[in-house]
């Protein structure tokens, strides 16, 4: 599926459009609709990314951010590239990763996730926050992170999930599909981007799915992480 569903565009030429378009308001809808719960994940995955004690990570669909600048402050000496389809998205990470005096730690770049300007087994660790679900050929996107890293490294990727709980999971629809819309297309005036982020949820595959898949790129010991009763899933993969 696409944000927009317009048929003289491909799925990436539209992401890139939508998160350019939201990204002045995207971190305060981001934290507010997730209740910083988001905030939690991001450290559960830097934890995991620590184990590994890396020099070299790479941060695809780095977005405004966060996850580089959170492992850029608690994983000593680190060098992270973060990389991103969206100027925009880009420029608002620029700012906050200058605000913090983490530029000579932090380097963004304008990037594709199936076509990483990245050299063959050359970081330790590549880490995917909340974008895999937007890339326009995943089964590619995989190909191309399990290509970038060093052998006896790994890829963490956190995403959302469908939760199993069906009552739960009914709750947590409503909240995606009718409210969630609404708060973020009135904040954003992107109300079609705020549609199609929870949908794009629902389109993802199940985790089992996507474990083996992981494992087809090119990983091993793939393993699934449950977070928040399903709500996300942190995904672990060994090069």
């Amino acid at each position: 599926m696409k944000p927009y569903n317009n048929t003289d565009r491909t799925k990436k030429e539209e992401v890139r459009e939508m998160f350019d378009n939201i990204a002045p308001k995207y971190d305060l809808l981001n934290h507010t609709l997730s209740m910083s719960i988001d905030r939690v994940w991001r450290r559960r995955v830097v934890n995991e990314v620590r184990r590994t004690k890396p020099r070299r990570i790479l941060d695809v669909a780095t977005g405004t951010g966060d996850l580089a600048i959170a492992m850029a402050r608690r994983i000593r000496d680190v060098q992270v590239l973060g990389v991103d389809l969206s100027e925009q998205m880009l420029a608002v990470a620029h700012r906050k990763v200058e605000a913090r005096g983490l530029d000579n730690r932090i380097v963004l770049d304008r990037g594709d996730a199936e076509h990483l300007a990245v050299a063959d087994a050359s970081v330790d660790v590549a880490t995917v926050a909340f974008g895999v679900r937007n890339f326009g050929d995943l089964a590619a996107g995989l190909r191309e992170l399990a290509r970038t890293i060093n052998p006896g490294g790994k890829v963490v990727i956190l995403e959302f999930s469908r939760p199993r709980n069906r009552a739960f999971r009914a709750l947590y629809e409503f909240y995606s599909y009718k409210i969630l819309p609404r708060i973020g297309g009135l904040v954003s005036r992107d109300k079609q981007a705020y549609e199609y982020l929870p949908a794009s949820v629902g389109e993802f595959p199940a985790p089992e799915v996507f474990l083996e898949m992981m494992a087809q790129a090119g990983f091993g010991k793939c393993r699934a992480r449950s977070q928040s009763f399903g709500i996300a899933q942190i995904y672990i993969g060994e090069k």
